[in-house]
C-alpha cells in the first residue's frame, strides 16, 4: 500500500484525471447534441455545393462581384469539400 502520503498523492492526482475525463465527456456529449442538432444545415450545405450554385458563386467572386468586405470561406476551393468530408467522418 505505501505511505500515507504516496497514498494521498495517488488518489488526488487519479481524482484530478476522474475530474478532467468527467468534464471532456460533458463537453463531447454537448458537441454531439448540437453536431445533431445541424444536421439540417449540414444538409443545406452539401446541396450548395452539388446544385452548382456554389460554382456560380465561385465564379462570381473569382470575377471580383463580391466586395473584399464579405466573408467567403465557404467559396475557398478546398474548404467546403474538406469541411463536409470531416462531418461525414465524424458522424461515423
Amino acid at each position: 500500500m505505501g505511505n500515507k502520503r504516496e497514498l494521498l498523492k495517488r488518489v488526488r492526482e487519479m481524482e484530478a484525471r476522474y475530474d478532467e475525463l468527467a468534464r471532456i465527456l460533458d463537453e463531447l456529449d454537448e458537441a454531439v447534441a448540437a453536431f445533431e442538432r445541424f444536421g439540417p444545415e449540414l444538409q443545406a450545405l452539401r446541396e450548395y455545393m452539388d446544385s452548382g450554385q456554389w460554382k456560380a458563386d465561385f465564379e462570381a467572386d473569382e470575377a471580383g462581384l463580391i466586395p473584399p468586405g464579405v466573408k467567403r470561406g465557404v467559396l475557398s476551393e478546398d474548404g467546403l469539400y474538406d469541411l463536409l468530408l470531416e462531418a461525414e467522418k465524424v458522424k461515423r
